[in-house]
């Protein structure tokens, strides 16, 4: 059986006996057209199948009312409730959105860019890769007028909108919060630290432990890529030190999951032996045992303020003469895993 023809106005216009003009401006809500008219256009089209070639009104208007959004991992629930902000707001402001993960690759994540430039979005919203340490890729877009707001993983050499949350903040007030449980020997488990999100979490760390007279062990900073098999290694080489830790700062929770689980495998007391606190409030944190202490971070808010940004520069054409940096507050969020003495 072959393929059916796709329908267009001039069969819409053949079987109502009018101009194919009048079927098209009936379509796009012309108001010389009468709403009776309107309505028995559209009717006619929906019954005979038709639908809208959006890519030639695309190249005629060069608009494809599409934001792309470049993040890391989709899998990650910090991740995903920034991409259900940023939805929530490009729906209602009738835009459409494409996703894509990089998987913290920066090949891929170039690719991903090409991709998005030659189907001609009409801005992008970016966290980039772990990998990612040259960024002409995304200049790419600035350099061309093409909106650009980065979020959480932000570059420094690109001028555009940011937004991130108090990392330093964060991880001060982990660390503090490990300190008011009594610990005394704590270790930081970070991220790569071409990253300034895990620059500043450490440095939120440092702070913490100097504001307390700690002394900061070289041996008890590791940094990686914060899986599951990062973290199991990262705790079998803290427990090796000849200091070992009595309570770690994570910069993320799949890290935190995996120290507890290689810490209760061989017979460690949480929190009574090891305090441990992650970074992000991922779903899991509260459902595990011991429950783990985290950093909450506002990924909604965070989504719906970026796609604001970008939407606000699609409709202004322009460039606009101030970029904003916008940083937004984390929580603290103390679970079972750091919990031993009130105060």
């Amino acid at each position: 059986m072959g393929k059916q023809a796709e329908i267009t106005i001039h069969d819409i216009a053949k079987k109502l006996g009018i101009s194919a003009s009048t079927v098209s401006r009936a379509l796009n809500n012309n108001p010389l057209i009468s709403k009776a008219t309107q309505a028995k256009i559209k009717e006619t089209a929906a019954k005979m199948g038709y639908r809208p070639n959006t890519m030639a009104a695309n190249l005629r208007t060069r608009k494809t009312n599409t934001i792309g959004v470049i993040v890391p991992l989709i899998n990650r629930h910090f991740f995903s409730s920034v991409i259900s902000g940023i939805e929530d707001v490009a729906y209602n402001s009738g835009f459409a959105v494409t996703i894509t993960q990089s998987n913290d690759s920066f090949e891929k994540e170039e690719k991903i860019a090409q991709t998005l430039y030659s189907n001609r979005v009409d801005g992008v919203i970016v966290s980039i890769g772990m990998e990612t340490t040259k960024f002409n890729h995304l200049k790419h877009f600035s350099e061309r007028n093409i909106p650009l707001v980065f979020f959480d993983r932000v570059v420094d050499e690109i001028e555009a909108h940011k937004i991130s949350v108090d990392d330093f903040n964060g991880g001060f007030k982990a660390t503090q919060h490990l300190i008011e449980q009594g610990a005394k020997k704590i270790a930081h488990i970070g991220g790569p630290l071409n990253l300034n999100i895990y620059r500043k979490r450490l440095d939120g760390f440092c702070a913490a432990m100097k504001k307390a007279g700690l002394e900061v062990d070289r041996q008890m900073l590791l940094h990686n890529s914060l899986t599951r098999t990062d973290g199991t290694n990262a705790i079998k080489k803290l427990l090796k030190n000849p200091q070992k830790p009595d309570a770690i700062f994570c910069a993320n929770d799949t890290t935190a999951l995996s120290v507890i689980i290689y810490l209760v495998e061989n017979g460690i007391k949480i929190p009574e032996d090891i305090m441990v606190v992650g970074f992000s409030n991922e779903p899991f944190s509260e459902v595990v045992t011991p429950s783990i202490s985290t950093i909450r971070q506002p990924g909604f808010e965070m989504g719906q303020k970026a796609a604001e940004l970008i939407i606000e520069q699609i409709k202004q054409k322009n460039q606009p003469s101030l970029f904003q940096n916008i940083v937004m507050p984390t929580e603290l969020i103390i679970r079972q895993s750091s919990f031993k003495k009130k105060g």
